[in-house]
């Protein structure tokens, strides 16, 4: 089983990479195609702050470019991270799983359930 630390933050002033494993999106450049998804049409990170609250997210950490969050799910109570780096008018997203290495979707769900509460 992968298990990884938690939010990655910015490096090179971008979100992290996607792991090897299907357990994740991304919106930064360089996401494979099987992982990308498109950043939130929005930089407003208060609103994002508030979506994620809204979902059922805890946010963790707010700067005025970046943000990270948790996701807890009901049964078996895993963490999933969403971490969002704000790029002028636009957010870019990561959404990844902590442990296992299928999400069934989850991810990539979560990321447009969240762009459907910002429009």
């Amino acid at each position: 089983m992968t298990k990884s630390k938690g939010p990655q933050g910015l490096s090179a002033g971008k979100l992290a990479a996607c792991a090897a494993t299907p357990n994740n999106v991304c919106s930064e450049d360089g996401a494979p195609s099987g992982k990308s998804v498109a950043p939130l049409a929005t930089g407003d990170i208060s609103a994002i702050s508030d979506a994620i609250k809204s979902m059922g997210g805890v946010v963790t950490a707010t700067q005025p470019s970046y943000l990270a969050s948790e996701f807890t799910s009901k049964i078996f109570k895993f963490v999933d991270d969403l971490e969002v780096r704000v790029d002028g008018d636009i957010a870019h997203v990561r959404s990844a799983s902590r442990v296992g290495y299928s999400d069934r979707g989850i991810n990539r769900k979560r990321v447009e359930a969240l762009r459907a509460r910002l429009k």
